[in-house]
């Protein structure tokens, strides 16, 4: 009597099994399926924006770059592109690949989901700089466009995401790309740093410790093989090409195309203030970084003190000290607002 009972008992959980794995929509394949979609659809649109990123920058993309880049290999890459042709996502133009309009869109509305969810996690949340971009990642794949939108119109519609890159519109407009990267700077040119990348990580973290952010102006100092010098707010940054590249700058106008409507710091008489207006690209190197290592940067007043016999050194009074500045040197410092200090007589 057992057997039977046994056998039935094993024929019931057989059949079970057979429900739970094979169960349509709630199964397990069905739930494998779905997890296997989920990922392929994150792998499709990870591509479309790398493949935007490429685009947008001006940056050839073929099979061999977008499959390191995604950290697949060659042949999953190459299976995927001709999944996204089929799709009419992507072109071929010969090794290289190109998104077609309607890719173009589809990759324009990751991107600003991701974009507006690091704003968000910027602005409204309490979430560290440095998880920003993952977090995003992540959002970019669950977060439908019109959550995102209304998201955005919380904070007022911001035009760019906290490493400065901008934000498609609704339209799917986006500003071109301009700038270049700080490693291309030469001794003595000034610019405005607009984009910091965030990947690699490792490269970002680096970055950030140095305290450098979009908006923030930047003086190149130094360009050596294998090491790049730059003052940003003041403060002395060495970096490699490398991750030096990573870092986007606007140039901005030199000092020099501008000395006409400022004087120099060689014409300031004593007990007189001015405040700095810049530093000439003419001084480089050593020199330029002396200066500023004394605070001899835009917007800092500079009192004369005290002229030697002979004229020159001349003394001047910036942030609470005197230093001694040659007439060459002072010649390559503008100043402007020059105002005669009033100093009261003792009795």
């Amino acid at each position: 009597m057992e057997q039977p009972v046994m056998a039935l008992v094993l024929g019931l959980v057989a059949v079970g099994i057979l429900i739970w794995v094979f169960w349509p929509k709630k199964g397990l394949l069905a739930r494998l399926g779905k997890v296997r979609m989920s990922s392929q659809r994150v792998l499709l649109e990870d591509t479309l924006k790398y493949l935007f990123d490429c685009e947008y920058k001006g940056i050839a993309c073929n099979l061999n770059s977008a499959a390191g880049n995604l950290n697949i290999s060659a042949d999953q890459m190459a299976k995927l592109m001709a999944h996204l042709k089929d799709m009419g996502l992507v072109a071929f133009e010969g090794h290289n690949i190109q998104l077609t309009d309607t890719g173009k869109s589809y990759a324009l509305r990751i991107v600003r989901v991701h974009r507006i969810w690091e704003r968000f996690l910027a602005d409204e949340t309490g979430v560290q700089h440095m998880d920003w971009h993952g977090e995003a990642d992540i959002q970019e794949h669950q977060l439908s466009l019109d959550e995102a939108n209304r998201i955005a119109a919380r904070m007022g519609n911001p035009a760019f995401d906290p490493h400065g890159d901008p934000i498609p519109s609704t339209e799917g407009e986006i500003p071109p790309f301009s700038g270049r990267p700080l490693s291309s700077l030469k001794e003595g040119e000034v610019a405005q740093i607009v984009h910091i990348e965030d990947e690699p990580h490792y490269i970002f973290e680096q970055l950030s410790a140095l305290g450098l952010y979009p908006g923030m102006q930047v003086y190149q100092l130094d360009v050596q093989q294998g090491k790049i010098t730059f003052a940003a707010d003041g403060n002395e940054c060495v970096l490699t090409p490398l991750f030096a590249s990573a870092i986007t700058v606007q140039p901005l106008p030199k000092a020099e195309p501008i000395q006409e409507g400022y004087q120099r710091l060689s014409e300031l008489q004593p007990d007189e203030t001015a405040n700095i207006v810049g530093i000439s690209s003419y001084c480089r190197g050593l020199q330029r970084r002396r200066l500023m290592d004394f605070g001899i940067v835009p917007g800092n007043s500079i009192t004369a003190e005290l002229r030697s016999a002979s004229g020159d050194p001349v003394g001047y009074r910036i942030l609470g000290t005197t230093i001694a500045i040659r007439k060459d040197q002072a010649n390559l410092i503008f100043i402007n607002n020059i105002k005669k200090e009033h100093h009261e007589q003792s009795a």
